[in-house]
């Protein structure tokens, strides 16, 4: 009866609360989010059930469930219920032993459970837990998160409120300190700020006329990387490389840029050779074909504040107030798909477009259209117009910086962490997470149009290599002179 009482938490009854516009947005049962978690142990169920009875079910998203309500026009709501926590931890009856290729097989086995949609009975996540011993981990827990619930940098500051430091098993993780801005004079501020003002205006309006135009009609030029949203059929497939971050660190500080720009430029060079590999014809010819391509991300950004750990730390022990969830923009992201000599020119373009990018609005924009949408025109028209973005680009793109230092999850060392988001209708999505001093690449893929993730997976990763290449020699050159 006491442990009944300890798997079982029933939650007191408050009002039902409605969907945030991005949430809307992001209600398919079709749309989740699914992370791997590498451990340096073997997975101890209790410890989970007991973790997460503690931390995670005190969230109120993962102890509600969505209903749709018809007092409110057939609107998606968050409803509190009671819930068990055993019936969302599943440790599959394995027989290890016989399994060949544990990696292939985790592999598998994740691919298997981002085809399956989201139960929409109960409380939208579940833990899948596997003590197979693979060339990355010890264990492995594969957990299954609908993305109503939250976004990646969300669901990444939940993670690092419930985990606790290696080096100080009862500290909680501490947030990456912001960059301090110069304390300029204010005759400086005075001096940029009206020019700066109208680089914003005119860049907003450039890059918010682009969105609308692909809102209404502007497509990618058909690509092998651009899937049918009209066949309304996905197949996925979830891969995912390990990299070093010291590599990525290396190129950012000798080309004077961001973490970001680095990952974006390894994917537009990624890209490039993956999609020269998909055309016949001579290098001149596919170059030639190259530069017709109209290539496009949507790129995922991060609107809000950095969340303090400790308040969600807070919110999940005394079951205080946290900003939490989804609160994300999308900007459009031209690709440099194109066949260059320069392997650091990859780098170069996508830190440019990307500057253009964080001095427009654009961001707020499209989360400002999202929510003017569900206010006045509903849920559905919030979808068409997701669905118009993401079927109108070839790919989605997002990075979430992860921890600094080495973190346990519930008493279990972490080696590692992978993750996709599987939303839209895009045949593409990827993402970065960063994990003390490595970076895991993850694809999610339609396989009915890219049928071998693998490859591209290898192109990313040696292009990295090319550019860190490139860069090396940069270094040289300065030295030299």
């Amino acid at each position: 009866m006491k442990a009944e009482k300890v798997m079982e938490r029933e939650i007191e009854t408050t009002p039902i609360e409605p969907l945030s516009p991005m949430s809307h947005m992001l209600s398919s049962p079709n749309f989740f989010i699914v992370i791997t978690f590498g451990f340096k142990t073997r997975c101890n169920r209790s410890a989970f059930v007991d973790g997460i009875n503690n931390t995670l079910i005190n969230a109120p998203r993962f102890s509600s469930k969505m209903e749709i309500n018809y007092k409110k026009k057939g609107e998606p709501v968050w409803i509190p219920v009671k819930l068990r926590v055993d019936d969302h931890i599943i440790v599959p009856d394995l027989e290890y032993s016989n399994i060949q290729n544990p990696d292939q097989f985790v592999e598998d086995y994740t691919s298997n459970i981002a085809n399956i949609p989201m139960d929409m009975s109960k409380p939208l996540w579940e833990f899948h837990l596997l003590n197979m011993k693979t060339s990355k981990a010890e264990s492995l827990a594969i957990v299954k998160i609908h993305h109503s619930i939250g976004d990646g940098m969300s669901l990444m500051s939940l993670l690092l409120a419930c985990s606790r430091k290696i080096s100080d098993p009862d500290a909680l993780v501490s947030n990456t300190t912001a960059t301090k801005k110069p304390a300029d004079s204010m005759a400086w501020w005075l001096f940029v700020g009206f020019w700066f003002m109208i680089r914003v205006t005119f860049t907003t309006i450039v890059e918010f006329s682009k969105l609308m135009l692909t809102v209404c009609f502007l497509e990618d030029t058909k690509n092998p990387l651009m899937g049918n949203p009209s066949d309304g059929f996905q197949s996925w497939k979830v891969v995912h490389r390990i990299i070093s971050f010291e590599d990525v660190k290396l190129i950012k500080d000798t080309m004077n840029m961001k973490v970001n720009d680095v990952l974006l430029g390894m994917t537009q060079a990624g890209l490039s050779r993956y999609l020269s590999s998909k055309y016949d014809g001579s290098t001149a010819e596919k170059k030639k074909i190259l530069e017709k391509l109209r290539v496009r991300g949507a790129v995922a950004i991060n609107l809000r504040p950095a969340t303090k750990i400790e308040d969600l730390a807070d919110m999940m022990a005394k079951g205080s107030k946290c900003r939490w969830g989804n609160f994300i923009g999308t900007v459009i992201f031209p690709l440099w798909v194109k066949s260059e000599k320069d392997p650091l020119e990859y780098i170069r373009r996508a830190k440019a477009t990307m500057d253009r990018k964080k001095i427009s609005l654009e961001a707020f924009f499209f989360y400002g259209i999202i929510k003017f949408t569900l206010k006045f025109f509903g849920g559905k028209a919030v979808e068409a117009f997701g669905k118009r973005i993401f079927g109108h680009t070839s790919l989605a793109f997002s990075n979430v910086k992860g921890p600094d230092e080495e973190i346990s999850f519930f008493h279990h060392p972490i080696s590692y962490i992978a993750g996709s988001a599987l939303v839209g209708a895009q045949a593409l999505n990827i993402h970065f997470i960063s994990y003390v001093d490595k970076i895991v690449i993850n694809l999610a893929v339609d396989t009915t149009t890219i049928q071998d993730p693998n490859r591209l997976c290898d192109d990313m990763v040696e292009a990295l290599e090319i550019i860190k290449s490139a860069t090396q020699g940069e270094i040289f050159h300065k030295t030299e002179v």
